[in-house]
């Protein structure tokens, strides 16, 4: 089968398409003909090891787990013997960022992790752009405890995972305040945004209004930047370590002083998760944004695009025409 695949740590160029031998599901997994992908700052991350700490799961020295595509949509093609959930034919959507493999032709995963049955209203590129940026979001907003009618503000609500949060948000009942860029503007009140403030004409910090939560989905703030929009018991999460890993010692200390505090959820996402954001995109309350599609021996490239900043929402890898 082709995929693409790296064997050293590095620039987008270590990426490269050849022929490697098809996956064999053991007795518990199943064998996904992969249809559609993305190219996401988790894949960025794990090959580029820019954060040393990510090779504690990717591969001390050389990556473990050459084909990289942490999100995935497709057709099962083949099961396990023991498994009952799935058949042969089942359309399929899911998440796997131990094992990865949604860039090559085919991909094996446990029938219990993070896998159900493609939303009814979705085809396999929107699906598979589905859970990378959602489930970043999700576990953020569950970890500030916030609550229906209090406020928010998203940090570059533009991104996969901005632009997840602020549908996700909207759903969880809160007034969403967004910050993108001028091009974006439109498209974040499409998503339910309340309120929509143009960085590169306003401000954000000037705003009157106080937040229960900040969520910085790109990084690129800081919790002093933000701390005197908070409310009196606000909490700021951010995606990125921060200057000098601040957010993490900010994560340490700021809950003892009993008022505004950083919080550093560690990401993760199960099955359960996965059927909770297929019912929200088959309700209509949540679709990924699609920014644009690569074949996959433009992977290169896409790379490329999704690390110059620049995306709006999803890029989508196409395995099958």
């Amino acid at each position: 089968m082709k995929a693409v695949i790296y064997t050293k740590y590095g620039p987008p160029e270590v990426a490269q398409l050849k022929e490697i031998p098809r996956p064999i599901p053991k007795d518990n997994e199943v064998l996904i003909k992969v249809y559609a992908s993305t190219v996401n700052r988790t894949d960025s991350g794990f090959r580029s090891a820019e954060y040393f700490i990510s090779r504690f799961w990717s591969g001390l020295f050389r990556p473990k787990y050459q084909v990289l595509g942490n999100e995935f949509a497709g057709m099962i093609d083949e099961i396990g013997k023991s498994v009952t959930t799935f058949k042969k034919g089942d359309n399929v959507f899911g998440y796997n960022d131990k094992t990865c493999g949604g860039h090559g032709e085919y991909l094996t995963i446990a029938e219990n992790d993070a896998l159900t049955f493609l939303p009814t209203n979705l085809n396999y590129d929107e699906a598979a752009a589905l859970t990378e940026g959602a489930h970043y979001a999700l576990n953020n907003i569950r970890a500030s405890k916030i609550k229906s009618g209090q406020s928010v503000l998203v940090y570059g609500a533009t991104g996969a995972i901005g632009s997840a949060a602020v549908q996700l948000l909207k759903h969880f009942g809160t007034n969403v305040t967004a910050v993108c860029n001028t091009k974006n503007v439109a498209l974040i009140k499409s998503l339910g945004a309340d309120v929509v403030i143009d960085y590169q004409t306003q401000d954000f910090t000037k705003t009157e209004t106080k937040f229960n939560f900040i969520f910085d989905s790109v990084g690129k703030s800081s919790f002093g930047k933000c701390k005197p929009l908070l409310t009196e018991k606000g909490i700021y999460i951010s995606t990125e370590l921060g200057k000098n890993a601040e957010n993490i010692f900010f994560a340490l200390t700021t809950p003892l002083w009993g008022g505004k505090k950083v919080l550093f959820p560690i990401p993760t996402i199960t099955k359960a998760d996965v059927i909770f954001l297929k019912e929200l995109a088959e309700k209509g309350e949540y679709k990924p944004v699609i920014d644009r599609h690569y074949k996959l021996e433009q992977i290169v490239e896409a790379y490329k695009y999704v690390e110059s900043g620049q995306k709006t929402g999803n890029v989508v890898l196409k395995i099958v025409e």
